[in-house]
């Protein structure tokens, strides 16, 4: 592996801090199922904990970048052409259940490309990154996106309502965190991921990861960061999932 750049560098840091308020919250969900006004609260407190902590982490090294998060929307700085994409906790659904599927995921942008990634599963403990021309890596071990050729032999993901009646052909699985389906794409445990109506930060970290893996996206620049349709799949599947997906 190249060495990692000071702005990957900068988001590891950020993520792991971060990690350690998830895990330690995740730790409570069982005793907090049966308290009297549920998790979800609970929940919400956790994904903004761990949001002013990244925020206040990258902006220790990168005072000026601007923000896109979940919860606090769009964070305008006088770097406007620069900007972090946060999703503290992607898979929130999972975690409000004790269900331990669920990441964090950042991504830079830069002039309107995505140039550093970083996708983190902390109870699993696995990280997935990706640099602009620098290839995709899991927990430092380079990585690809499958080599299937037969769709019948592929694994998709979506969490899109009712997709496994309108396309029983395909082998799907709904996870319930698009930065991992994206992730396992570009490390090649799925061999597709797609779905409607989805925000850039649940993606935009996934699909740098997944292009610098050999994989294939679509253009998710002609939507609205709040309303992308995004297809992503291995470069010898790419054509023919979405053509099967034509009238979706």
């Amino acid at each position: 592996m190249n060495s990692i750049s000071p702005n990957l560098n900068i988001m590891i840091k950020a993520c792991e801090k971060a990690s350690k308020i998830i895990t330690r919250d995740f730790g409570e969900i069982e005793n907090l199922q049966v308290a009297k006004k549920g998790p979800r609260d609970f929940v919400t407190k956790t994904d903004k904990r761990v949001e002013e902590t990244l925020i206040d982490e990258l902006t220790k090294s990168k005072k000026n970048y601007s923000f896109l998060t979940e919860e606090s929307g769009k964070i305008i700085n006088n770097d406007k052409d620069k900007r972090w994409i946060i999703d503290p906790i992607d898979g929130t659904t999972n975690f409000l259940h004790g269900i331990p599927h669920f990441a964090i995921s950042i991504a830079l942008e830069i002039d309107n490309e995505i140039k550093s990634a970083l996708i983190h599963d902390p109870i699993k403990n696995e990280m997935f990154f990706a640099e602009k021309n620098n290839g995709a890596f899991f927990n430092n071990h380079r990585v690809r996106v499958s080599n299937k050729s037969d769709i019948e032999d592929c694994l998709f993901s979506s969490d899109q309502d009712g997709l496994k009646f309108i396309y029983p052909s395909l082998n799907m699985r709904s996870t319930g965190c698009s930065a991992l389906d994206l992730a396992y794409v570009g490390s090649g445990r799925l061999d597709g991921f797609f779905h409607n109506k989805i925000n850039l930060w649940d993606i935009a970290a996934g699909i740098l990861i997944v292009t610098e893996a050999g994989g294939i996206t679509n253009d998710f620049t002609q939507y609205d960061y709040d309303n992308i349709n995004i297809r992503a799949a291995s470069s010898t599947i790419y054509k023919e999932m979405t053509k099967k997906l034509a009238n979706f």
